[in-house]
């Protein structure tokens, strides 16, 4: 009996082994082909938003190149860092991946003290999207005509001239406080739920001028409903060359634009991010997507890989945290 129960008890270990052994060399198999059902995609903002047309538009792409469905999940809140936050503590399987830009991975963990993530720890890098730059547009009765008139104006109003954001925390604040900061003004943050109500009420007249993508002010500006007095990047947007920068306009230096890339949880194998990520860069190299994006004021990266974004994250951390503490920003 001693004898068959060794020999039982040997051949179990060894089935034991042996189905371990099996387990491991099917784990690379097993990513190989991932994804192979639906993959959800986090945008961190509400449904209808310039963001999710941009990401929509990628994902129909992507979708296409990989054969599979992408399930669109927005998750707002907090200027982002709510839909982020999740995303960091989703399964890193390759079936979770989502928008990360300035606002969320570079912006967001300076101005809220405790934001639940870190943009360079928490987040595997699969590609570059592009840049983007805001606008700075006014109401037609605010008798300003460009920004050297607006920080004129200013300085002989301190405090009196309000603008209105996307919400306190977002890109389009912090570059109002940015601004503010470089001309040496003071101006009064009027924060919104969204794009869409803030530029509401500045087409209304509620407000006298806002920081908002290119997408939300193109039109009104074209019908005469708002005035475009500068965009934020260092060089003129393709889209509306007439319009110049605010740096050529007397705020030397002045830089603040949206920065897109897409990311997936921590500890996503690494051959499910290649493979994320090629198709990702076939999706940019679509002629339509590639046009709609330039349509939407985006400036192609060119699908690059990871490791490239996971630098170009880490610079960008940087460089908002000396924007947001000269800004006094911060959130508790």
């Amino acid at each position: 009996m001693r004898i068959v129960r060794t020999c039982l008890l040997g051949l179990m270990a060894a089935a034991g082994f042996a189905a371990g052994v099996t387990a491991t060399m099917a784990q690379p198999a097993a990513h190989a082909d991932c994804p192979n059902r639906p993959v959800t995609f986090v945008i961190p903002f509400p449904p209808g938003g310039s963001t999710t047309i941009v990401v929509r538009s990628i994902s129909d792409k992507l979708s296409e190149v990989l054969g599979q469905q992408i399930v669109i999940d927005n998750r707002a809140g907090a200027g982002g860092t709510v839909g982020t936050r999740a995303l960091a503590r989703s399964e890193p399987d390759g079936y979770t991946i989502g928008l990360g830009y300035s606002g969320t991975l570079a912006i967001g963990p300076h101005i809220y003290s405790n934001v639940g993530y870190d943009p360079r720890k928490d987040f595997a890098p699969i590609g570059r999207v592009g840049t983007a730059p805001n606008t700075l547009v006014a109401h037609p009765s605010f008798d300003v005509k460009s920004v050297k008139e607006l920080v004129a104006y200013a300085k002989a109003n301190p405090g009196k001239v309000n603008y209105g954001s996307a919400g306190v925390g977002t890109v389009s604040h912090v570059c109002g406080e940015y601004f503010g900061t470089a001309s040496d003004i003071k101006l009064t943050h009027i924060p919104y739920k969204g794009t869409g109500p803030a530029l509401a009420d500045l087409v209304g007249g509620h407000i006298p001028m806002a920081f908002a993508p290119i997408p939300a002010t193109a039109e009104n500006s074209k019908a005469g409903r708002l005035r475009m007095l500068g965009v934020t990047s260092l060089k003129r947007s393709a889209l509306m060359p007439d319009v110049p920068t605010i740096a050529e306009q007397g705020v030397t230096d002045f830089e603040a634009v949206l920065r897109y890339g897409i990311v997936a949880p921590a500890g996503t194998p690494p051959e499910v991010v290649a493979r994320l990520n090629r198709a990702f860069a076939a999706a940019l190299r679509r002629p339509e997507l590639a046009k709609m994006l330039a349509q939407q004021g985006l400036e192609m990266a060119g699908g690059s890989d990871p490791e490239n974004l996971r630098a170009f994250m880490a610079k960008e951390v940087v460089r908002w945290r000396d924007v947001v503490n000269s800004s006094g920003a911060q959130l508790d």
